[in-house]
């Protein structure tokens, strides 16, 4: 019996070919690393629902939370009002933030998040009497959201490509690894750098788009350049923040505090879509004024919703309370070790290890083939572009993190048979 009928052919999925697709899964429930299927089948989720779910499904902590919350304020417009669960949450972000962060906008997606990030750059130069400063400088490989600012400070020849026309032109260069390109970008900078509202940049690891891995030596000196031509330095810790890479959040490997942080996806654990921008004190007096025209135009209807700051809160708490880094640092060295074999496997063309993320680069891949394959060995890994990464709750067991690994050193495996 097909469990969801006719009602299949009324949805329209994310990034996928509706035409040649093959049917979804059908999800019945999720515990603790788990998806169960509608068919009786348990996975491993080898990447945490979109790298959200830091503590894994259905926490007791995070749900006794959002439930209490529910039985006095489910949600209220934030304009001209406001409530505590936001109040106490904003305060609470500002203290682990990197230093000088100290305004928070919320909003209910990172995408909007990174809107928020750009809308304020721009004003805040606008504000200041310099309104040519309207430019934004990226990087290839990077991903900032599927929203029409944010795809603009994407790759524009990633997923994003079919929007180039449409899609606003920023300066995007190479992150720099050496000596010669960190020079490139310094003589860009000088060129550009009063057309330049911002500098965006993932700290540490472009997700999305590959996996690529940069220095906190790289990062540093990046920042130290938006120094040195008074650039903003916006940071998107959407997917590196709340633990992934490490420490809480990436920019403090590299000892550095953005003018700009954009935050989500792991923030309430994957319970409910939050996010934030936070902002330094700096940016936010240059929207004070007797003049309405410098207020901040911008507010998301369910910004701050009371259930998604009642489950941010408790992710917090859980952040606190419970061994969340060190289990970090056990999944990084669980990682290196299990993934070894895939160095030299043919076809493969790099291993790379941060934090918890796992990540093998494959000179090409079948990714239908091979999502497939990783369903039979009853996981749940969903590879992108040539990639196959693991990023799992940090809860997540030894057996089952090995369950995960074991799964992608087997098919990588398969693989290299399939090519030699």
């Amino acid at each position: 019996m097909n469990w969801y009928g006719d009602n299949i052919n009324h949805i329209w999925l994310p990034y996928t070919q509706m035409q040649t697709a093959p049917p979804p899964l059908a999800v019945v429930g999720a515990q603790g690393c788990h998806i169960q299927l509608s068919d009786g089948r348990r996975l491993v989720d080898g990447i945490a629902s979109w790298w959200t779910a830091c503590h894994g499904y259905r926490h007791p902590h995070i749900e006794k939370s959002v439930i209490k919350q529910l039985e006095t304020l489910p949600h209220v417009m934030f304009g001209g009002l406001v409530h505590e669960p936001a109040l106490r949450l904003a305060g609470r972000l500002v203290k682990i933030a990197p230093a000088g962060l100290s305004r928070v906008f919320f909003s209910d997606s990172g995408s909007v998040a990174v809107e928020v990030a750009l809308k304020m750059a721009l004003q805040y130069w606008q504000n200041k009497r310099q309104p040519n400063r309207n430019r934004f400088l990226c990087f290839r490989h990077g991903y900032h959201g599927d929203t029409t600012g944010a795809m603009s400070v994407s790759d524009p020849e990633s997923m994003h490509k079919a929007f180039r026309s449409y899609s606003m032109k920023q300066y995007v260069v190479d992150i720099p690894s050496e000596e010669y390109g960190f020079a490139e970008l310094d003589s860009l900078l000088e060129g550009v750098h009063k057309n330049l509202a911002a500098i965006i940049v993932e700290p540490l690891v472009q997700c999305a788009g590959g996996m690529k891995f940069h220095s906190s030596d790289v990062l540093a000196e990046i920042f130290r350049l938006s120094r040195k031509y008074d650039i903003l330095f916006i940071a998107d810790e959407i997917a590196t923040g709340f633990g992934r890479t490490g420490l809480m959040f990436a920019c403090n490997e590299a000892g550095i505090s953005p003018d700009i942080l954009c935050i989500g996806k792991a923030l309430t654990s994957g319970t409910l879509s939050l996010a934030a921008t936070l902002a330094t004190e700096g940016i936010f007096r240059e929207f004070l004024s007797d003049d309405p025209e410098f207020a901040f135009m911008h507010g998301p209807t369910y910004m701050a919703n009371p259930l998604a700051c009642a489950a941010a809160h408790a992710s917090l708490d859980l952040f606190e309370r419970e061994p969340r880094l060190e289990q970090v640092e056990h999944i990084e060295a669980q990682l290196r070790e299990a993934l070894v074999p895939c160095r030299a496997m043919k076809g493969v063309k790099d291993v790379r290890i941060k934090g918890a993320i796992g990540a093998v680069e494959l000179e090409h891949m079948d990714k239908e083939r091979l999502r497939a394959r990783f369903i039979e060995e009853g996981v749940w890994l969903r590879p992108l572009e040539n990639v196959i990464y693991i990023m799992p709750p940090f809860v997540i067991s030894s057996d089952d993190l090995k369950k995960l690994t074991d799964a992608a050193v087997k098919v990588v495996g398969e693989m290299a048979i399939t090519q030699a």
